[in-house]
């Protein structure tokens, strides 16, 4: 389910530099970019260049991006930062993230005309200069149905809630997973 990006602050403070964010993401080749891991969810086109991954900072790629990385380590209880991209004609399958406890929120920086997540019952597209926030565990898949590439910056966060529902972040799967696809991820 979506929620009120108004209710976290932080996304004024994106959506306010959200063309320094763009211009740092432009310099970046495509071959910055790495796959998303969970490849049974798409056949090819869904890229990311990570900031944080897991709470851990991915130093090489946060010193090619310094204005970025300054703003998304002003965000509370920070996860993950990244950059997200989604090729023409890539369809995410429906899925449900995790761990519960975590929100996640897309600032919309390039090719959003055309492109398309639903959340649940409701879908939205992206906009340039834009944030929403919504709940990854909810089921949701995205498409890009444009004329070109969009690219995100996704957030990860934590946010409050009850104890028995809250997953560990470290849960072994999710580190198994990462570890084993992704190169710039290496649990310490």
């Amino acid at each position: 389910m979506y929620k009120n990006s108004q209710d976290f602050p932080f996304t004024k403070i994106l959506e306010d530099n959200w063309l320094t964010i763009r211009r740092e993401l432009e310099q970046l080749s495509d071959r910055s970019f790495v796959e998303w891991p969970e490849k049974h969810l798409y056949q090819d086109g869904w890229d990311i260049f990570g900031l944080y991954a897991f709470g851990m900072k991915l130093d090489k790629n946060c010193q090619l991006c310094p204005e970025t990385t300054k703003l998304v380590e002003q965000i509370p209880n920070l996860v993950t930062a990244g950059f997200s991209s989604l090729k023409v004609g890539t369809h995410i399958k429906p899925h449900t993230g995790y761990p519960d406890g975590v929100l996640r929120c897309h600032l919309g920086l390039v090719g959003c005309e055309g492109c398309g997540l639903r959340v649940g019952d409701e879908t939205r597209g992206w906009e340039e200069g834009k944030t929403f926030v919504f709940d990854d565990t909810t089921e949701h898949e995205a498409w890009n149905r444009g004329t070109q590439t969009r690219i995100v910056l996704l957030l990860d966060f934590k946010y409050p809630v009850d104890e028995e529902q809250s997953n560990n972040l470290e849960d072994k799967s999710v580190m198994e997973l990462l570890k084993g696809a992704l190169p710039f991820f290496k649990k310490k």
